[in-house]
């Protein structure tokens, strides 16, 4: 699909506010192309540019807002990530006091990462595939502002893997157009992002957006070909995360498909797979669970239209 429109990363936004005005306004049914920067905001382009050196005002541009007609409090913003192309050079840190192994390794420590023909080179002995998604797409919360570093009910920093080519993120809508953004794109990002950073890269998305009116989730949901993921997120409680994903994966069978709340509690637990997206701890960031639900007969999709 060829996008109609086009939006440069200096339209880039540091905040999910009720209030923000849109740099683009489109139809359901658009394809746009978004260019995003890295979430240093071009701020690191060598091992030598740590995180003590950076402005941490410009951390997470987000390309955007991008108004959809028609969007109005009660429906779902569908996003359709039809490509991610990563730019040819990016970054990961070390940073101090911040995840799961920060006690055993220097900090700060930057690496810059080289990309090309499908593979990320950290050095010259370690090389793996690229798997590019973007780690902040959001909307407009229902009131107030929400840094792009923090994640929630409107999405933000969810930093789910899952969120790469081919999916459908489902984001709930709080403002009239919903005001989407998107940004912190990696070139990979494992489960948990346990340094608190993915490959940081900057780069060109191809989207398209629509609408799926009278139906709202509490928290977004990504749809893939085969699977459902529920969200949940917390500031710093991985354990309220995990509830608010289940809790999520639940409403969404006994609402759109008719289960008992008994039976999706026990077909969560048989035949879904509860995970964590992003917990790198301690550290002030979010922590983000995910429930997968594979796609079934009685379970075709997110929603029932």
């Amino acid at each position: 699909m060829e996008p109609t429109y086009k939006l440069d990363r200096d339209t880039s936004i540091w905040s999910f506010d009720e209030n923000n005005e849109p740099a683009l306004r489109v139809d359901p049914g658009a394809v746009i192309e978004i260019e995003t920067w890295d979430c240093f905001t071009g701020q690191v382009t060598s091992e030598s540019d740590t995180l003590d050196k950076l402005d941490l005002n410009r951390i997470n541009s987000a390309t955007g807002p991008i108004a959809v007609n028609g969007a109005e409090p009660g429906d779902m913003l569908s996003v359709r990530l039809l490509d991610i192309r990563p730019n040819a050079q990016g970054a990961s840190m070390t940073i101090p006091g911040w995840g799961q192994l920060h006690e055993k390794v220097q900090s700060p420590v930057t690496r810059i990462y080289q990309v090309a023909n499908g593979e990320i080179s950290m050095n010259e002995r370690v090389k793996f595939p690229v798997r590019p998604m973007f780690g902040v797409i959001g909307v407009s919360p229902a009131s107030g502002n929400i840094s792009t570093f923090e994640s929630g009910k409107h999405g933000g920093n969810l930093d789910d893997h899952m969120n790469g080519i081919g999916a459908v993120v489902h984001l709930p809508v709080f403002q009239s157009g919903g005001q989407l953004a998107i940004g912190d794109m990696h070139a990979s990002m494992g489960d948990g992002e346990i340094c608190g950073t993915g490959v940081e890269i900057g780069g060109t998305g191809i989207i398209s957006v629509d609408l799926i009116k009278g139906r709202r989730s509490e928290w977004p949901i990504t749809e893939t070909a085969d699977s459902i993921y529920t969200h949940g997120t917390s500031p710093d409680n991985i354990d309220d995360a995990l509830n608010a994903a289940c809790d999520e994966a639940m409403r969404l069978l006994v609402d759109q498909w008719s289960f008992s709340a008994e039976d999706a509690f026990m077909f969560l637990s048989v035949a879904c797979d509860l995970g964590i997206a992003a917990y790198y701890h301690p550290s002030p960031g979010c922590a983000t669970a995910r429930m997968r639900i594979p796609k079934i007969s009685a379970v075709p999709a997110a929603f029932k239209i």
